[in-house]
C-alpha cells in the first residue's frame, strides 16, 4: 500500500455543478482528488486534470464500499470527505409521490451518512480529517413546494451538529456549507419536478407565481463562490462551523433569525400574490 504525500479528498457529486468546481480546485491545489458520481462519462475533465474517476452511487451501497477501499488500497488515507451528492425534490407534499421522497431523504441523507461511516475508521487511525457537508441555506429556511428537500437538508443540518461533537476528540473536524444557489442542473431539475407534479391542481397558483418570480430566472453566479469557501475552510487551522455564500445568502439567514415563525411566513407568502 502507498503512502499518499499531498492530501487526498474524495468528493462525491463531482459529473456537474459545485462537485465538479470542488474537484478541478483542488487539483489545482495539489490535492489528489477522486471524484465519485453515477455519469462518470461525464468526469473526463476531472482525468484529464489529474484526477480519477470512481463510479459510485450514494444510494448502492456496494459501490461506496469499493469506492472506499480502493482509495485505502492506492493511496493509504482519506484526509478530506466532501459530500456534494444531492438534488431538489420539489412539489407539493401532498403531490409528490412517497417514493420519491424517500429518494430524497436517501440521496440527501442517508447516503451521507453511510459514506462517513466508511470514511471515519480510516481518519480516526490516523487522528485527522475533514469532513465537509454541503447543505445549503435550505437547511435553515424553508419555502413552500421544497418540502422533502427542506427535510433533508434540515436533517443534514442537524446530524452534522451530532457528528462534529462526535469525532473532534479524533482530530476530525466537520464543516457545514450552506449555498443559497448557484449555476448547475439544480434549478432546470427542480423546476421539471415542480412543474410534473403540482402544475395543475390546488397548488397550480404556488407554481404559477413561482415561475414568474424574478428570483427564479435571475442568472445564479459561479461555482466559483462556494469553492472559494471550501478552500478557506480546508486552509483555516480551526475552521468555523458553517460557511454561507451566494446570492443574499447572509440576509435570508439572518431574517430567518430575527423574525417569529408568523413573520417569516408572512415575508415568504407575500412573494405568492
Amino acid at each position: 500500500m502507498k503512502i499518499a504525500e499531498n492530501p487526498v479528498a474524495l468528493i462525491t457529486g463531482a459529473s456537474s455543478g459545485m462537485g465538479k468546481n470542488f474537484a478541478l480546485r483542488l487539483l489545482s491545489q495539489g490535492y489528489i482528488v477522486y471524484g465519485a458520481a453515477r455519469r462518470i462519462e461525464r468526469m473526463q475533465d476531472i482525468e484529464t486534470a489529474g484526477g480519477i474517476a470512481l463510479a459510485m452511487d450514494v444510494t448502492d451501497d456496494t459501490t461506496m464500499v469499493a469506492g472506499v477501499d480502493r482509495i485505502i488500497q492506492e493511496q493509504g488515507r482519506i484526509d478530506v470527505l466532501i459530500n456534494c451528492a444531492g438534488y431538489g425534490q420539489m412539489g407539493a407534499l401532498e403531490d409528490v409521490p412517497i417514493d420519491l421522497a424517500r429518494r430524497q431523504m436517501e440521496v440527501n441523507i442517508i447516503g451521507v451518512g453511510r459514506l462517513t461511516q466508511l470514511c471515519l475508521p480510516h481518519m480516526r487511525t490516523r487522528k485527522f480529517g475533514k469532513i465537509i457537508n454541503v447543505s445549503s441555506i435550505g437547511g435553515k429556511c424553508a419555502f413552500p413546494m421544497g418540502g422533502w428537500y427542506h427535510a433533508s437538508k434540515f436533517a443534514l443540518e442537524g446530524y452534522s451538529d451530532s457528528l462534529r461533537m462526535e469525532v473532534r476528540p479524533f482530530g476530525i473536524d466537520v464543516i457545514v456549507i450552506e449555498p443559497a444557489g448557484t449555476d448547475s442542473e439544480w434549478f432546470p431539475v427542480a423546476i421539471e419536478q415542480l412543474e410534473r407534479y403540482s402544475a395543475k391542481g390546488a397548488y397550480s397558483k404556488f407554481v404559477d407565481a413561482m415561475q414568474k418570480s424574478p428570483s427564479w430566472k435571475r442568472k445564479m453566479p459561479s461555482p466559483n463562490v462556494i469553492t472559494s469557501l471550501i478552500v478557506k475552510a480546508l486552509e483555516a487551522r480551526v475552521p468555523r462551523t458553517r460557511y454561507h455564500g451566494s446570492s443574499g445568502s447572509g440576509l435570508i439567514l439572518f431574517l430567518r433569525h430575527i423574525l417569529s415563525d408568523r413573520m417569516y411566513d408572512r415575508l415568504v407568502m407575500s412573494q405568492f400574490r
